[in-house]
């Protein structure tokens, strides 16, 4: 009997923590935008075709969340994500359509090239001390010319039906693309949360002079979160290829600003030392709710990129606030003292 009281009073505190955190706010404003879209729409927006449209474009920007979310945990910035990733989604097209390469084997090219993009990004960081910002803007710079190489100014769209087959499947209306991210997702948190490896970004990126007085590597821990961003960047871009009718130089030339957002919204601290896989994924959703609110209202596209700016840096000014007042209140208070001393 104590047993199941003592695991209630657990339960307890857990949904008592969880009401109080972003995601649980997250979670209210994905029910509450839902229902006032379905509302909006007589209804259309919750039926089968729209939900499954909707989570089928839902896919790309979590990964891409997440990208960005293990740069940030280390403290560092990629701005290469919109790059890298429609590089390496032209470069899966171009070797399927063009060179007659099967996906099972441009899917994983692309994967290895996205991943060895994010491990030369972190060793250049380390290797110069340049900072992260200043190399991947420069990589961002180089892949962008690389992807417009690869493309030109046409659409490629005559690769792999069966990955095509796999972009569109939706069983029971829910996508396959988007069932990949919510297994990354699930895998992501896994491995930042109950691995070493993943422990040790999070301490690097939290205090790295704590980190290294205990034998961790910063600089190795760097590359790592990098590499790591490479390889879930590459995901993003093989499911954007799956879901597109075509690539070309514009895929992912929209994504920096969403890649931000998420992890920012969710609750992910620029300083590092912190992820928040359910908020980020949470955060996605809004940011993709916002533009099928754009859609639904008929709105320019720019509203929605305004909106989506004005959320993170009302996010990001509210957390420095947040820090800021419990800084003061965490001060010891002053202690006046007399000319005779204390007593």
């Amino acid at each position: 009997m104590s047993t199941i009281q003592d695991h209630g009073g657990r339960a307890a505190v857990v949904l008592r923590r969880f009401s109080r955190s972003t995601s649980a706010m997250l979670l209210y404003v994905v029910a509450a935008g839902s229902v006032t879209l379905g509302v909006a729409s007589s209804g259309s927006f919750l039926e089968g075709p729209s939900v499954r449209v909707f989570l089928q474009y839902l896919a790309t920007p979590i990964l891409i969340g997440l990208a960005q979310m293990v740069a940030l945990c280390v403290g560092q910035l990629n701005l290469a994500v919109g790059a890298l990733g429609g590089f390496t989604a032209c470069l899966v097209g171009v070797l399927m359509a063009d060179h007659g390469v099967p996906a099972a084997v441009a899917v994983p090219v692309g994967l290895l090239t996205a991943t060895a993009v994010g491990l030369a990004t972190g060793i250049v960081i380390v290797a110069t001390q340049i900072n992260g910002f200043i190399v991947t803007l420069a990589t961002m710079t180089i892949l962008l010319g690389a992807q417009y190489r690869l493309t030109g100014t046409r659409t490629v769209d005559g690769y792999s039906p069966t990955l095509r087959d796999l972009g569109t499947a939706a069983p029971l209306n829910i996508p396959l693309v988007f069932l990949t991210a919510i297994a990354v997702a699930a895998a992501l948190a896994a491995f930042m949360y109950r691995t070493v490896a993943g422990r040790r970004l999070l301490a690097a990126g939290g205090n790295p002079l704590a980190a290294r007085l205990s034998g961790i590597s910063t600089d190795r821990q760097t590359v790592a979160a990098h590499t790591l961003s490479g390889l879930l960047v590459g995901v993003a871009a093989v499911t954007a290829t799956a879901s597109l009718p075509g690539v070309n130089r514009s895929v992912g030339g929209d994504w920096l600003l969403p890649s931000f957002a998420a992890p920012i919204i969710g609750g992910v601290a620029l300083t590092g030392g912190s992820i928040a896989v359910l908020g980020t994924v949470l955060a996605a959703f809004v940011t993709r709710l916002i533009d099928a609110a754009r859609a639904q209202f008929s709105l320019d596209p720019s509203w929605a990129n305004l909106l989506i700016g004005l959320v993170v840096l009302g996010t990001v000014a509210g957390g420095r606030l947040h820090r800021n007042r419990m800084g003061t209140s965490a001060e010891p208070p002053a202690v006046l003292s007399t000319p005779g001393g204390a007593r």
